[in-house]
C-alpha cells in the first residue's frame, strides 16, 4: 500500500519555526502568523496532490482496520514539534492510500463530488470565518447571502420565479426530502387530524433513491405506506409512469389511506431517468398531494439550453431539489432546495423565536424581510454554504458552470459513441445527461441466459477496477438486469480519460468472451471515434 513515489517531494513542506501550540499558549490557537504559515502547508500540501493525482489507484486497495491498527490508540497529550507538518506526511503515508480519490478524472462510479479551487477556497474561508447563522440576527449578512444566492442559482437554473424570494417563494440549503416530507406531513395532519398519522402515504418509483425511504421512517410514515411504483424500459425507460401512480393513489383512497407526498426524480441514481413531473404533478393534484422534485444531480443540467424544458416541468411542483456540490463546482456539502410556499416550512419546524438567546429588537420590529433559517431545517448550527457558492458563481459565471456541463455531457455522449460501435457491447438504458449504462453481451449460446450474463457483467466490472491505473466504475442492477455505469462529471477529467477508460473496458470484456468461448477468437475490428 505503498504512495506514489513523487509523494515526499510534492506534498509536503517540511521546515517550520517551532510549534506555538502548549498548554501555556492558549492564544497560539488563532495566532496571526501561524495561520498564515500553516495555511501554505496546506495549500502547497493540495496543490501536489491534485497536479498527481492520477498516481493513485482512484479506489483503495485496502482491507477493514488497515488504518486503525496504524495509528494510536489515544490522542496525544502534547504535540509533537511541528505537529501540522508531521500530521500532513500521515495524511500522505496513511490517509491518501486509503481513500477513494473522488477528484480523480477516472472516477466514473459515482455522480461526480464537483471540485473547484474557489469551491475549496470558500470552504476554507467558510471554515475561518466560523459564523453560525441560525437566525438572522446570529449573522445578518450570512442569512442574506442565502437568501441572494438561492435566488441567483434558481435564475441561472431557469427555474419558474414563483420557487424564487423575488417571486414569492424561497430557498434554502437542509436536508430536502426529509423537511419538504415534514412539511407536507404537518399540513395533511392539519386537514385530517393528527390520529391519522398512520394512514399517511408517500409515492415513489423502484428507481427513486433510498434517501425517501429513511426519510419516511423519520417523519413517522409506516413502511407498508411507501408505496413503491414499478417502471419498465420498454414502456417508459425507467420513469415513473402518471398512469401508474394515478391508479396507486386512487387504490390508496378507496382502502381509506390518505395520499400525502410524492417523490418524482430527474436524474435517478441508477440511469438517471426523468420522471414525466408535470403529468405526475397532474396525477397527484386531485387528491392534495405535495410534490417534491429531487433533482439532485440532473438539476445542475437545467443551467444548460438544451434541459432547459425540464425545469419548466416542475412549474406546478411544490419544491424542488438540486446539490450544487455536485456538478456546479461547488465542493462538498451543499443542497439547494427552493419551495413555492416557504411557510409551509416553517409552521412544521419553527421554534419560539422566546427560546432563542440572540434575538434583536431591530429585528423584531422590522422583520418582515428578515429570515431565522433555524425554522427551514432540521439542526440549529448551520454552516455558512452560500459563501461558498456566492464565491463560485462570481469568480467563474454561469457561462464557465455551463461549458462544464456540456463537457461531461459531450463526453459521455462519445462514450455511448463507442458503445454502441463495438458489437460486443450494448447501451442498457437511454444515455441520460453524462451518464452511460452499458452490458457486454454473453456469447450467443448463452443467449437468453440472465443470471449468466449478469455474472459476465459482474466480472467485468471486478476486473475493470481492480485495473492499477484504470478506470473505476460502478453497477446497477435495474429490471433484474445487471449493468455497468460511467458517470463523467469529474472536474479533471478529459476526453483521453474517457477514451483510456473505454479501451480497459474492452480488453478486459474480450479476455472475458474468449475464456466463455473456451478459444481465441478474433476480436471485432476497432473502430476509431
Amino acid at each position: 500500500m505503498a504512495p506514489p513515489s513523487h509523494s515526499a517531494s510534492h506534498l509536503t513542506n517540511a521546515s517550520a519555526p517551532n510549534n506555538c501550540f502548549t498548554v501555556d499558549t492558549p492564544h497560539c490557537l488563532l495566532d496571526p502568523g501561524e495561520f498564515r504559515r500553516q495555511g501554505h502547508q496546506i495549500i502547497d500540501f493540495m496543490a501536489g496532490y491534485y497536479a498527481h493525482i492520477e498516481d493513485y489507484s482512484v479506489s483503495p486497495k485496502v482491507t477493514p482496520g488497515f488504518l486503525r491498527s496504524r495509528l494510536p490508540a489515544a490522542a496525544p497529550s502534547q504535540p509533537e514539534p511541528d505537529a501540522l507538518a508531521a500530521a500532513l506526511n500521515d495524511v500522505r503515508d496513511l490517509i491518501l492510500p486509503g481513500i477513494t480519490h473522488w477528484q480523480s478524472p477516472r472516477h466514473f462510479a459515482h455522480f461526480p463530488a464537483s471540485s473547484s479551487a474557489v469551491g475549496a477556497l470558500g470552504e476554507a474561508l467558510a471554515a475561518g470565518l466560523n459564523v453560525v447563522p441560525f437566525t438572522w440576527t446570529a449573522s445578518p449578512a450570512a442569512t442574506e447571502l442565502e437568501m441572494v444566492v438561492v435566488d441567483w442559482l434558481g435564475k441561472a437554473l431557469h427555474l419558474p420565479e414563483t420557487f424564487l424570494f423575488a417571486g414569492g417563494g424561497g430557498g434554502t440549503s437542509c436536508e430536502a426530502i426529509l423537511c419538504t416530507l415534514v412539511a407536507a406531513r404537518d399540513r395533511k395532519l392539519a386537514e385530517v387530524g393528527e390520529g391519522r398519522i398512520g394512514d399517511l402515504v408517500v409515492y415513489c418509483s423502484d428507481q427513486t433513491h433510498f434517501a425517501l425511504h429513511k426519510a419516511a421512517h423519520i417523519a413517522g410514515i409506516r413502511k407498508a405506506n411507501c408505496r413503491v411504483v414499478p417502471t419498465r424500459r420498454e414502456e417508459d425507460s425507467f420513469a415513473l409512469s402518471p398512469a401508474a401512480l394515478g391508479a396507486a393513489m386512487r387504490e390508496d383512497v378507496d382502502a381509506g389511506r390518505v395520499p400525502l407526498f410524492l417523490c418524482a426524480t430527474v436524474g435517478t441514481t441508477a440511469t438517471a431517468a426523468v420522471d414525466p413531473v408535470a403529468e405526475l404533478c397532474a396525477a397527484a393534484a386531485p387528491h392534495g398531494v405535495w410534490v417534491h422534485v429531487d433533482a439532485a444531480y440532473a438539476g445542475a443540467a437545467f443551467i444548460c439550453p438544451e434541459f432547459r424544458h425540464l425545469a419548466d416541468g416542475v412549474r406546478a411542483a411544490d419544491s424542488v431539489s438540486t446539490n450544487p456540490h455536485k456538478w456546479l463546482m461547488a465542493n462538498n456539502d451543499c443542497c439547494a432546495l427552493w419551495l413555492k410556499r416557504p411557510s409551509a416550512l416553517v409552521a412544521a419546524l419553527g421554534t419560539d423565536r422566546d427560546d432563542v438567546i440572540l434575538r434583536d429588537a431591530a429585528a423584531d420590529k422590522d422583520g418582515d424581510g428578515a429570515v431565522d433559517y433555524k425554522d427551514w431545517s432540521v439542526t440549529l448550527t448551520r454552516r455558512f454554504r452560500a459563501l461558498k457558492v456566492w464565491l463560485v458563481l462570481r469568480c467563474y459565471g454561469v457561462e464557465a458552470l455551463r461549458g462544464a456541463v456540456h463537457e461531461h455531457v459531450r463526453m459521455a455522449a462519445l462514450l455511448e459513441e463507442m458503445v454502441r460501435a463495438d458489437a460486443r457491447f450494448e447501451v442498457a438504458a437511454p444515455r441520460r445527461f453524462a451518464l452511460v449504462c452499458f452490458r457486454l453481451r454473453p456469447p450467443e449460446k448463452f443467449c437468453g441466459e440472465k443470471a449468466a450474463a449478469n455474472e459476465l457483467n459482474r466480472r467485468l466490472l471486478e476486473a475493470v477496477n481492480a485495473t492499477r491505473r484504470g478506470p473505476y466504475m460502478s453497477s446497477a442492477t435495474v429490471g433484474s438486469q445487471y449493468l455497468l455505469r460511467c458517470a463523467v462529471g469529474s472536474t479533471l477529467t478529459e476526453e483521453r480519460h474517457v477514451r483510456d477508460a473505454w479501451k480497459v473496458v474492452q480488453d478486459h470484456g474480450a479476455a472475458l468472451l474468449r475464456e466463455m468461448h473456451g478459444t481465441t477468437p478474433t476480436p471485432p475490428q476497432s473502430v476509431t471515434i
